[in-house]
């Protein structure tokens, strides 16, 4: 593997896999968020049980993402991002078949298959685009977490342009299927065979239960819960946006599907372009400077998202919003994997809350909007974004935090 590490060529190679495999990661998530209102209409869902089944997609990735450590010592990072993308695959058809069969129990499940690949992706994606950023010696994780909105925002787009011209969400499925394993097969061959672990040579081989005992190890470490503290409110963000960005353009802000769709286009584009850009600007500023701007950014986002009247002011709203979810992820998984023993132990600790509050977030957004409307609901959002404004310090630190 250091050979293949030091070489430009493969080192590059390697890189743009990655990047592909956060592409598809962000398809995954915008394939379905976007059709929400039709699937709601046409198998009679309110946003209750749209929560409870978005919640099945989270216990899947909950559990992927328990698993993703072990898993990665056991297959490596070659065959673990193909088997993640192709279990993603899967899960995308089966979600297709329980909507072409108007099956709410199989589409419940489908959620679940594609949330538990998703979850083991991250992680693998997340260690994967650490270890090349390492080696190519420069900040490269926003780059890539650019690709994953890229691809957010690709999805999204044909979301929308599926539902303005009447093609079905189960027949949109269905070829995101096919897309997914077949990038999936194309990339997987430029990443190198094995998991990464810092200084490999110089480390006993350690055996699964040891790598779970570090991975529990990491929930004692109060700085990586910090930064945790930073990945719940801007993946809460994020997750919410995926979810219910679309039903609350169209049921409080009075817009078409087609056109809540290009909202959230919009969104997944915004968070695409300061991610893409956002390197240079970490680099400038540092990563505590940078989460600050961009949380702040994100709160006023909220707030003319919630309080905009006109859909100018709204879609002003919507982007700030994307800008302030853009760079809390990418930033605290390179945190996270710097902070010495094992970095896929470590990314999973910060991957699961990050997670926990993406996927469980929303859900809990759908049971309140049943109350009190999906837009008074996202006042939880605010105060999350305002929390991990505070708790940006913990991302500066680069020494190893055992």
């Amino acid at each position: 593997m250091t050979d293949i590490a030091v070489d430009p060529r493969h080192l590059a190679r390697w890189r743009n896999a990655i990047i592909a495999a956060f592409a598809m990661g962000g398809i995954t998530v915008s394939a379905w968020g976007p059709r929400l209102p039709t699937i709601s209409a046409d198998l009679h869902l309110t946003a209750g049980a749209i929560g409870v089944l978005v919640a099945f997609g989270t216990v899947g990735s909950i559990v992927g993402l328990f698993l993703s450590t072990p898993v990665l010592h056991w297959l490596g990072g070659r065959r673990g991002v193909l088997g993640a993308l192709s279990t993603i695959a899967a899960g995308m058809a089966l979600m297709a078949l329980g909507l072409a069969l108007r099956s709410t129990p199989l589409l419940a499940v489908g959620f679940v298959v594609q949330g538990l690949a998703t979850g083991i992706l991250d992680v693998f994606i997340n260690v994967e685009g650490s270890a090349v950023e390492r080696r190519a010696k420069r900040t490269l994780m926003p780059l890539m977490h650019s690709a994953w909105s890229v691809g957010a925002a690709v999805g999204s787009g044909i979301g929308a342009a599926c539902a303005a011209l009447g093609v079905t969400p189960a027949q949109q499925f269905a070829g995101t299927a096919v897309l997914i394993a077949l990038v999936g097969v194309i990339a997987a061959p430029s990443i190198p065979l094995g998991s990464r672990q810092e200084a490999a040579s110089a480390q006993p081989e350690r055996t699964r239960l040891e790598a779970f005992r570090e991975y529990l190890r990491g929930w004692a470490d109060w700085r990586l819960l910090l930064i945790g503290v930073v990945l719940l409110g801007v993946e809460l963000g994020e997750g919410s946006a995926n979810n219910w960005l679309t039903l609350g353009v169209k049921q409080d802000h009075g817009q078409s599907a087609a056109v809540a769709a290009l909202f959230f286009t919009a969104f997944a584009a915004g968070e695409a372009a300061t991610r893409m850009f956002g390197g240079p600007l970490v680099d400038r500023l540092g990563r505590v400077n940078t989460i600050r701007w961009t949380t702040a950014l994100g709160v006023v986002g909220l707030l003319l998202f919630i309080l905009g009247g006109s859909p100018g002011l709204v879609l002003v709203g919507v982007l700030l919003w994307a800008v302030g979810v853009s760079m809390g992820f990418p930033l605290g998984m390179s945190a996270a994997a710097e902070t010495g023993g094992n970095p896929a132990a470590n990314v999973s600790v910060i991957a699961s809350i990050g997670y926990a509050a993406s996927l469980i977030g929303p859900p809990i957004i759908g049971a309140i909007a049943d109350s009190v409307g999906i837009l008074n609901a996202m006042w939880l959002l605010v105060a999350l974004m305002i929390a991990a404004f505070l708790a940006a310090p913990a991302l500066g630190a680069r020494r190893a935090l055992r």
